[in-house]
């Protein structure tokens, strides 16, 4: 089993009065571990804030609202799904493209499947 690591883009909106060139796209990092933990996946905002969530949470808020507590996902519209991550410091609200996190899942069940032998 192998590390899945993507780099993404994603919007953080989490201030309405941000200013439109705030909201431009940032890099995030989407890692999987399964080392470490096979059922959690990570997320890195570029200021360095790193969220681990459980990756079952990931594939259920693309489809509809979920999580409580620090971290919740819900799709926006067809093609996009929301982020909200909660910490000591305030919330971040992190707007990716669906196909991106469908992408990196993908990824990460790819790299628990257990080969097949004849």
């Amino acid at each position: 089993m192998s590390v899945v690591e993507q780099y993404a883009r994603a919007h953080i909106v989490t201030d309405a009065d941000q200013v439109e060139e705030e909201r431009r796209a940032v890099p995030v990092v989407l890692r999987y571990d399964p080392e470490n933990d096979p059922r959690a996946v990570r997320v890195a905002l570029p200021d360095r804030h790193e969220w681990t969530f459980s990756r079952s949470l990931l594939e259920q808020g693309l489809r509809a609202p979920a999580g409580t507590g620090e971290v919740r996902v819900w799709p926006l519209g067809r093609v996009q799904a929301v982020v909200e991550f909660h910490s000591a410091h305030g919330v971040s609200v992190v707007q990716f493209e669906s196909k991106t996190l469908l992408r990196f899942l993908r990824r990460t069940y790819m790299a628990t499947a257990q080969p097949v032998t004849h």
